[in-house]
């Protein structure tokens, strides 16, 4: 039996897939968020804000390593900011994969 909360969110975003209409000028219509942006616009940001949280991290180890800096709380805050968002994107797409897979049970 589906989720009730599953189909609801379903229910609510039914006009964001692979056949919503896109605008090329400008995220309009119903795959835009309440912040003008699309879904796919939202995830690529998303992206890219743990990779550059993930580099920020990776420089801090490094100046921690080469004798530039000793604030450990800083690198050490930074590293764990880059944890964090690394396994909240994980969740993301784990709950991604798993919609689409529920939705091709549906289909079945």
């Amino acid at each position: 039996m589906a989720d009730p909360l599953m189909i609801k969110a379903l229910q609510i975003g039914s006009a964001v897939g692979p056949t919503a209409p896109t605008s090329s000028s400008g995220a309009t219509g119903p795959t835009a968020t309440p912040d003008g942006m699309s879904f796919k616009d939202t995830l690529l940001n998303s992206l890219n804000e743990v990779n550059r949280l993930q580099q920020e991290a990776a420089d801090g180890v490094e100046k921690v390593m080469t004798g530039q800096t000793d604030d450990m709380a800083n690198v050490f805050s930074a590293v764990r900011k880059a944890d964090v968002a690394f396994s909240m994107l994980m969740e993301m797409r784990n709950k991604l994969i798993d919609a689409y897979r529920e939705l091709q049970q549906m289909r079945v």
